[in-house]
């Protein structure tokens, strides 16, 4: 799989009348390659790759990179690029990932290379993995069915008392104890005034009766990750709990049923967002209705007010829209979809409806 991504990146630098491409992110360099490390640069020109890394991986970039030639480096990894014959010829254009790195180290790469023209190669780096194949997909539904049954089982331990963050440490559990490889990112756990925070990560607050409980969560298999919100309340939900969650969940579902290949992220993120405003809580919900996973957690295509992508066939995205109230609590429901030509497909199977516990 590695070497058929080089491949096509390589087809890709050409394209852009490049020399060649330094690739440095440690998610893009697993994406290309299949290395798991935590110290790999990978160099593709318009005739072959270079990958380096040091001591402490040489042994499993043996196993695990395909596609090409393997160094260890002797020293900081970038310096290890002289050593490639013909790299410092003159006037050669080089590209690098501009999102990654930083003006320090873009400085330090053109002390090591000098006689080149280094250029940021954003066009090339910023939908990489937008469009999933087969066995991606098959990574993320695998992390997705170990989400599900990790919230399934933590369910019976939603009562008035636990802390938030004893909620958060039994899900990351669970979801190792099924396959995951590690959370996918820090685990939110946010009750009652809490669960107005869209990002409220799991704090030592104890959970009360009759509050709100969100559950943002998601596990990684083979590198590729899910990301799956539920809310709860912990006792018998109120009137107003239940309005709440309600026009939430509908505008989820109506969101779902939106999806499809040729419609825009705008498109989507406007039909969540209508149900919201028409019940009265336009102001309370901030945040775009959803975006891109994959073997990052966080990636294209965006599902916002703002995004200006389309959808296309095979994108896995999230449908996540909220509602949050400060001083009481809020509501996000959120599942991962596939995206298809007649429609988007819900990975998702963990329960929907307002549980009460």
């Amino acid at each position: 799989m590695s070497a058929k991504r080089i491949t096509q990146m390589r087809k890709q630098v050409s394209a852009e009348n490049l020399d060649g491409l330094i690739v440095t992110d440690v998610n893009a360099v697993r994406y290309l390659t299949g290395f798991t490390g935590s110290s790999g640069l990978l160099f593709i020109s318009t005739g072959k790759a270079h990958f380096f890394t040091d001591s402490r991986y040489t042994i499993q970039a043996r196993k695990q990179v395909k596609g090409a030639k393997i160094h260890q480096a002797k020293g900081p990894l970038y310096e290890a690029l002289a050593d490639i014959p013909g790299i410092r010829t003159k006037n050669l254009l080089y590209g690098f990932d501009g999102e990654v790195v930083t003006v320090a180290e873009r400085k330090r790469l053109q002390g090591i290379l000098p006689e080149a023209q280094l250029v940021a190669a954003d066009s090339l780096m910023a939908s990489l993995g937008w469009v999933k194949e087969k066995e991606e997909i098959e990574s993320i539904k695998k992390a997705v069915e170990i989400s599900d049954i990790a919230f399934e089982r933590i369910l019976n331990l939603v009562a008035p008392g636990v802390r938030e963050r004893e909620l958060a440490a039994e899900l990351e559990y669970q979801m190792i104890m099924l396959g995951s490889e590690k959370r996918a990112f820090e685990t939110i756990v946010a009750s009652g005034f809490r669960s107005a925070m869209p990002h409220g990560v799991a704090s030592p607050k104890r959970v009360k009766k009759g509050e709100f409980v969100t559950f943002d969560f998601g596990a990684t298999v083979d590198g590729y990750v899910s990301d799956i919100t539920r809310t709860v309340v912990v006792g018998k939900a109120t009137a107003r709990q239940k309005k709440v969650y309600d026009i939430v969940l509908r505008s989820q579902k109506a969101g779902i049923r939106k999806v499809k290949a040729g419609v825009s992220g705008v498109a989507v993120d406007a039909v969540c967002r209508n149900i919201i405003k028409k019940a009265g809580y336009g102001k309370n919900f901030g945040h775009g209705t959803g975006h891109g996973i994959g073997f990052l957690v966080h990636t294209g295509p965006r599902v916002s007010p703002l995004s200006k992508d389309k959808l296309k066939p095979n994108n896995v995205i999230t449908v996540e829209p909220g509602i949050y109230i400060d001083g009481w609590g809020g509501v996000r429901i959120e599942d991962d979809v596939v995206v298809t030509r007649s429609g988007g497909k819900v990975l998702n199977k963990a329960e929907k409806k307002l549980l009460e516990l």
